[in-house]
């Protein structure tokens, strides 16, 4: 029989690029405190400014419950999810997720994530929609909503399922060998990995419908300071086509996907 504390724990990874004066640490002692089936791996990217201090700083604080993985150089957001990812995948947690640095999606949001993926034990990805339903407090701009439902219409073609929102900064899966197969290989579809690593895991679920869950957040603030550009989303959009083309092709996202 499988250790209780291990079937309830979950690693979440925060990738971080150039975070120093936008990283809320206090809210992460905070977390970490309160939540003691919720550990962290932040992976500084290869921040340019001083995120790599503050963040040893901030493991310093709570080593048992917080590490911090440095990358030489910035190598992009997919990659510093999937190098997260693994590093959170190859110990004992039941369920492994990325998260926003910038907490756009609030901290308080993992639980109710998890307390789902307890609840649907077939669920293999459980992701946050950033829909406006009454009494939400989501506030999108004009300009990030049409981006949402572009990266919607693709993910509908890549991975064959009504898909809502594939771009909120807030996910958790069961670190399953389903997992583990499509973390293998670097993503190549920039700014919307989240598409291709949602592709992956279909690939290889017997039932996709059942193996993802969308999750209406309660709550869902922009923050200003994005790094991504209009220029790295045309190109991630036009990497992606290129994908849902291979697919059709070959019959999968995965099996085109470069090493």
């Amino acid at each position: 029989m499988k250790n209780d504390a291990v079937e309830n724990s979950c690693v979440i990874v925060i990738p971080c690029y150039n975070e120093e004066k936008r990283l809320n640490t206090d809210a992460f002692i905070r977390f970490v405190a309160d939540n003691r089936n919720v550990d962290f791996i932040f992976v500084n990217d290869g921040s340019a400014d001083h995120t790599g201090e503050l963040l040893e700083r901030l493991g310093a604080q709570c080593p048992e419950r917080i590490r911090v993985h440095h990358l030489a150089q910035n190598s992009g957001k997919a990659e510093a999810v999937r190098t997260g990812l693994r590093l959170a995948a190859a110990g004992p947690a039941a369920l492994v997720g990325y998260w926003d640095a910038d907490l756009a999606t609030p901290l308080d949001s993992i639980p109710e994530f998890v307390r789902i993926a307890h609840r649907f034990p077939d669920v293999e990805v459980v992701f946050g929609s950033r829909r406006r339903l009454l009494g939400h407090r989501v506030e999108r701009s004009p300009f990030r909503r049409i981006v949402s439902r572009s990266c919607a219409l693709l993910a509908r073609l890549a991975v064959g399922l009504p898909v809502g929102d594939t771009q909120c900064g807030a996910k958790l899966m069961r670190n399953t060998p389903h997992l583990h197969a499509a973390l293998e290989s670097r993503f190549t579809a920039g700014w919307l990995f989240d598409v291709e690593l949602f592709a992956r895991i279909a690939k290889q679920s017997e039932n996709c419908r059942a193996a993802f869950f969308e999750a209406p957040l309660w709550e869902w603030t922009e923050i200003a300071g994005s790094n991504v550009t209009p220029a790295a989303i045309l190109k991630s959009g036009a990497q992606m086509l290129r994908l849902i083309a291979l697919r059709a092709h070959h019959g999968s996202l995965g099996a085109v996907t470069a090493r």
